[in-house]
């Protein structure tokens, strides 16, 4: 084939560090339009992105150029730096080591989407902890509990 043609949806969720509740109303706004912009830069569309004061999900379109690793990477390292500049109370601020991400059919973005922008009102009745190893569990992802929290 002289061309390559591919559409890649993912939802990545991953958390501050120590599940830290450092992402409050007043900046997660700000903080979710610069890493629009950072998966922009990277040719991966940031379709919805939402979370919590401890952690986010970004549903987005993975360019065919970039390995997802590499991408949840150099959002995680560009934005921790730039959240540091926005005062003193997010000056011990870091996202945690790992990530999760999941594929997502064409037919659930609509779903996804949405479950990922009404993130602060799914977790008045589940934590993270409680969401992931949903995830893990609905993706058949084999864990050990001792090794995914940090």
């Amino acid at each position: 084939m002289p061309q390559s043609l591919v559409k890649n949806y993912v939802h990545i969720i991953f958390s501050t560090k120590h599940r830290n509740d450092f992402i409050d109303e007043s900046i997660e706004k700000e903080l979710f339009s610069y890493i629009a912009a950072l998966c922009k830069e990277f040719e991966s569309t940031a379709l919805q992105i939402g979370g919590t004061d401890n952690h986010i999900h970004i549903l987005c379109l993975l360019s065919r150029k970039i390995a997802l690793m590499k991408l949840v990477q150099e959002i995680k390292a560009v934005s921790s730096k730039w959240i540091k500049t926005k005062g003193k109370k997010y000056e011990d601020f870091f996202w945690q080591e790992g990530y999760g991400a999941f594929s997502v059919s064409p037919n659930n973005i609509f779903p996804v989407s949405e479950y990922v922008k009404n993130q602060r009102e799914h977790h008045k009745e589940f934590d993270f902890k409680h969401e992931m190893i949903n995830y893990y569990k609905k993706y058949k992802i084999d864990y050990d509990e001792k090794y995914i929290w940090d």
